[in-house]
Parts: C-alpha cells; structure tokens; sequence
C-alpha cells in the first residue's frame, strides 16, 4: 500500500517520562504522583511500577539513535515537573534540567526536532499532598516550571506542548481514581480540575513565550471521535454532531469540553442541564486566562464511535461480535482519522498535528530472534491511509508522531501491553527493532524521496 503525504508533513514517535525514564528520584529529583501510585498495593498489574521502566535517563541516547535510524523528523518526549522541581516550588533541580539540556542536545545533533510536552501527568506528589489539580495554585506552580524550562532551553526547543490529555486527568485521576494520584470525585470536583489546567495551559503558554518568544506552543487533546456509518450527508453531519453533544456519554471526557474555552472563551452549549450551573461559575478573569488558542493542536486518537443519523438526530452503531480489538480491548477504527480529524480541523482551525496514535500488543521475540508484528504495520496503514483522505480533503494536519517509539510502562497496565516500534526487555534494557520499526522506516524514506 502507497500511502503518500504533502512534501514537509512531519513523521515522528512519542514517549513519556514516567513511562520510560526510571530512577524518578536520581540525582536530586522528587517523587510524583505515579511514584506512589505504582507502589499503592492493588494500583499497577501484576504489582509493577516505573522505577526503572526503560532507563532512558541512562540510555536516551540509545533512543534518539533510534528515532534518526527511522529517518524521522521529530520526537516527542515528556519532561518530568518533579525531576526538575522536586517540591513544586520552585527550588530547581540543576541535575534534572541537565538531563533535558543533553537529551535536547543529542536529538539536534541527530537532526531529529524535540518537541516537549511540559505535564505528561508526573505532577509533583508534594503539591498532590497540597491539593494538587483541585487547587489553582497548581496552575501558577506549573506556569513557573513551564517558564523556566523554556528559558534555559531557549533557541534549542521550538515546540512545545503544555499538557498532555487533560481530560484523562479529569475523569481517571481525580474521577474513578484508575490513574495517579487515584482520587475519586464527583462532577463538581472534575469540572474544577478541568478549569485548573485550562488555567493551566494559558498560564504556562505565556510564560513559555515570554521565556522564548519564537517557540511554537500547543495542547494535546483527547477524547470522543465519532465516524459516519455511511458517506450520506446525513450520516456525515450525525458522526460531527455526535462528536461535539454534551449529553453522549461522559461530557468532560470531550474535545470540546477542553478545548472551546481555550480557543473562544467560551464553554460548551449545556442549557439546562447540571454543568450549565457549573461553567456559569467560571469567572470572566478567569476565563480571560484560559482563552490563549495554542499555535497549533495536538490530538491523541486511537479509536472512535460509528454513528448514523436516525430522524432528526443520531444513534451509535453497536459493535458486532468479534470485532477487531488491540490487546487493551480498544477498537480499531481506522475511519475516525478521516471524519473524526476533519471534524477538529474545522472546528478549531489551526495547524494540527496527531501527537499519538498506536496498537498496544502482546508482542514476543520469536525463534529467529526477531520481534514480528503485522497487526501493528496493518493497524498502522490503514490509519495513515485514512489520515491521507482528511489531509486530502482538507483538513490542516502537518504530522503524526507514533506511540510509542519504546514499549514502556502503560501506567496501571504496568509492562503487559506492548506499544512501541522497538521492543524493550525489561531484565536488560536491551532495544530491539519490531518490524513495524522497519515499515515505518520504509514508509518515511518513501514521503521523502
């Protein structure tokens, strides 16, 4: 399959700090969130945590070494808040930030462009302790870090993203407590931590910019995509109602829950109903620092809701048996980066880039000592050949980044499911290409000849 994109779009892969790094506490570093999680007994599978994960903070050079093999153009990675602010106070660790100056550093002279997520979910477990995301002051704390990282890593880092995926901090770490710091509240206290990283984002935005007005900064969301059952009109314009409804499904774990207050000020439709009372509670200076549109958007899509239009609204079209799951149980459902992506791109309307997209699998090291992983090059192809469809289409995306370039850590799954293009053994740390590695090789040298 020849799956072609516009000269310039951006190939590249993803990581996270806590997933691959390891040794959270060395030389000087602070415990965060997922450092006591993973230690909860009955929080991780299998009883695992990330202390060592893939010592990327010993072999991130290793890594990098990886990502130019793929001939990609950038990596995405995560610096960790507690490595360089231990207590969220802002009393820097000078050993954590040298570790992202030399992993900066390595990746420029490799030819591969860092792109830094600033919160990949490693909130310093001693601002936890003070309230964490249900307290404001957070969004200030972070915007300080935020503003530093970009200072000392000026001219060398022209992408940033400030948060990653809000919406999983909302509805899984203070909603059903499945992730770190596994706190369980209400819908009143969920929508307050949205509004505190939305705080968030337009705080550290400014600071990153005042700190190196040229970088690019940006958010990565996530959340309910829909596609159509058919290519009707009529089912078309169900998927994109269905995507953006404040009454399918859970209403803070949605694009545009997060991301219309950033870009117009301005939350979701929800008359009456029980969050119209709540976002009446946002104050207009407060909504005045959230409204800061990012010079571009992320979007992490891994799989999205088939809908058709039934009367004068719509329905979800219900999965047959057997159909095609990851090893997460997640479906898969190439569509949705076609019609779902569009349907971003014409809401928010600015460059877009997807941030990641992946299949988690049970992958092994067969016999002749090589990692053989179709489903994860068909899964692949055939989310870039719908990708290609919305780019052609129209829709302003420059790049995907895919998860992951290491298998790692997959938070409380622990080091069961299998996402990278390079598989880890745990024991020694050793990297091995997959397959999938070389395919997207491949296809990388193709888009640039």
């Amino acid at each position: 399959m020849s799956i072609i994109f516009p000269k310039g779009f951006i190939f590249g892969a993803a990581s996270a700090a806590a997933q691959i790094e390891g040794h959270s506490t060395a030389d000087g570093g602070g415990l965060s969130v997922w450092d006591v999680y993973s230690h909860t007994p009955g929080m991780i599978d299998n009883g695992e945590n990330g202390d060592t994960a893939c010592d990327s903070y010993h072999r991130y050079a290793e890594d990098v070494a990886l990502v130019r093999g793929l001939g990609a153009d950038a990596y995405r990675f995560s610096a960790s808040w507690a490595r360089c602010d231990p207590e969220g106070g802002g009393s820097w660790n000078e050993a954590g930030f040298d570790y992202y100056s030399r992993l900066i550093d390595c990746c420029l002279e490799n030819g591969v462009e860092p792109c830094v997520t600033l919160y990949h979910w490693e909130l310093p477990q001693a601002l936890e302790e003070m309230g964490g995301w249900t307290k404001a002051e957070t969004a200030e704390r972070f915007a300080r870090f935020a503003g530093e990282f970009a200072r000392r890593m000026n001219g060398r880092v022209r992408v940033y993203f400030t948060l990653n995926e809000p919406q999983c901090t909302v509805t899984m770490s203070y909603g059903d407590g499945s992730h770190a710091p596994g706190r369980v509240l209400g819908l009143d206290g969920q929508f307050g931590v949205l509004v505190n990283q939305q705080l968030a984002h337009g705080l550290a935005m400014r600071a990153a910019k005042a700190a190196d007005p040229l970088c690019r900064v940006g958010i990565v969301s996530t959340g309910r995509l829909c596609y159509p059952d058919t290519e009707s009109a009529a089912d078309i314009d169900a998927a994109r109602r269905a995507t953006f409804d404040t009454a399918a499904g859970r209403p803070m774990f949605s694009h545009n829950w997060l991301l219309d207050p950033i870009f117009t000020g301005e939350y979701p439709e929800c008359a009456g109903t029980e969050l119209e009372r709540l976002a009446s509670s946002v104050t207009g200076r407060e909504l005045d620092i959230i409204r800061c549109a990012p010079d571009f958007a992320g979007y992490n899509i891994y799989h999205g809701d088939r809908v058709r239009a039934a009367g004068d609204g719509y329905q979800f079209v219900p999965l047959y048996p057997g159909f095609p799951r990851t090893s997460l149980g997640w479906p898969i459902t190439p569509e949705v980066f076609n019609y779902g992506v569009r349907y971003l791109c014409e809401r928010y309307r600015v460059p877009a880039v997807i941030a990641e997209n992946g299949l988690a699998c049970a992958d092994v090291v067969s016999l002749d000592g090589k990692v053989h992983d179709p489903a994860r090059i068909d899964y692949t192809a055939r989310y870039l050949a719908e990708l290609a469809k919305a780019v052609e289409g129209g829709a302003d995306v420059r790049g995907y980044l895919h998860w992951s370039l290491t298998d790692n850590f997959e938070w409380s799954n622990g080091y069961y499911p299998r996402f990278g293009l390079v598989y880890v053994d745990y024991r020694t740390g050793e990297r091995l290409p997959k397959d999938s590695y070389l395919w997207y090789r491949d296809l990388i040298r193709a888009n640039k000849a």
